[in-house]
């Protein structure tokens, strides 16, 4: 997961001197707090460090990370004109350091272990900028998407293709696998999911095909949409905790990979408790090809690195007792 990295003492001292956007503005930085997770754990992936608002500021929007808060926009999306100036996306001059530390990780990895490159899904990078930060109830998104739906239609398809130009160029500087973040589409129902965002979404998902990589589309609190993911795109679906891995594994079809889904704060448990947790969810993945073993969202920042070893000992030692492929 993206955040794997922010527990780690490691990473916290270099986050004492850097703000994130120093870390991503500095290749080396980035390289650096990208392999940490790695060196640590020996984990099957490494995820290159980023924030999905980046694409964003190369696009002109007037953002800025608060200490606490997160992003912030003081201009929200409120009209077609303010779709319309968001300017068109030109990666290796938007975003050029990220597409840089994806070479330089690539170069450093050995080749068994996978590089993934992200970014956010449309719907997630709408309801920030109309929002104009982070929000429990997303009211505004829903007000827009309800009385302004070719408006909100339109914000949608300008970043989808935004995110499928960047998530092209992450490919081409060397990234084997592309996770998309649909982080807050949690908050709709299967009709307007399917009515409003699905569209956009496979739009994104269909620009990817021609990068011929494998693709991850990852949502929270999203067990009654898992269907709806599956047909707006990618070859693995992310699942959270909510929902047991074989029903959501059903829900998503044979004909897929799932990603998940153990809740991120069993690793604040004991190892004992963690390896419980983590043999039930193998026994659910049920030796079935094409799971990958991880957590439901991020690294909690309170996770003790013991945690982590722990999931990674417990997922290694469950597997090869398991006919599947699940890897940590």
């Amino acid at each position: 997961m993206r955040q794997a990295g922010r527990h780690l003492p490691e990473y916290r001292a270099i986050r004492a001197d850097h703000t994130l956007l120093d870390i991503c503005a500095d290749v080396d930085l980035t390289v650096e707090v990208t392999l940490q997770p790695v060196r640590r754990y020996g984990v099957d992936a490494a995820i290159i460090f980023a924030d999905i608002m980046l694409p964003l500021l190369a696009m002109g929007v007037d953002l800025r990370f608060e200490p606490g808060v997160g992003p912030v926009i003081d201009t929200p999306i409120r009209s077609r004109l303010d779709v319309e100036s968001l300017r068109p996306l030109s990666p290796e001059h938007g975003v050029p350091s990220t597409l840089e530390a994806i070479r330089a990780v690539r170069a450093e990895l050995p080749d068994e272990t996978a590089l993934i490159g992200f970014a956010g899904a449309p719907f997630t990078l709408a309801s920030y900028l109309i929002e104009g930060g982070p929000t429990r109830h997303f009211l505004r998104v829903k007000e827009v998407m309800y009385r302004k739906p070719d408006l909100f239609a339109a914000l949608l398809d300008v970043l989808g293709d935004a995110m499928a130009c960047y998530l092209s160029a992450q490919a081409r500087a060397g990234a084997d696998v592309l996770q998309v973040f649909d982080s807050w589409v949690g908050c709709l129902s299967p009709d307007d999911y399917a009515r409003h965002v699905a569209p956009s979404t496979q739009r994104l998902f269909t620009a990817l095909e021609d990068t011929g990589l494998p693709t991850i589309h990852f949502g929270a609190n999203t067990g009654e949409l898992l269907g709806h993911m599956r047909r707006a795109g990618g070859d693995v679906i992310g699942v959270d905790w909510r929902v047991p891995l074989d029903r959501a594994w059903d829900r998503i079809g044979p004909d897929c990979g799932v990603q998940g889904n153990l809740d991120p704060a069993v690793l604040l448990a004991d190892p004992a408790e963690i390896r419980a947790q983590v043999n039930r969810l193998l026994a659910r993945a049920d030796g079935r090809p094409g799971h990958i073993a991880n957590l439901g969202h991020g690294v909690l920042p309170e996770t003790p690195v013991e945690g982590v070893e722990a999931f990674v000992d417990a997922v290694r030692k469950g597997s090869r007792h398991s006919e599947g492929d699940s890897v940590p």
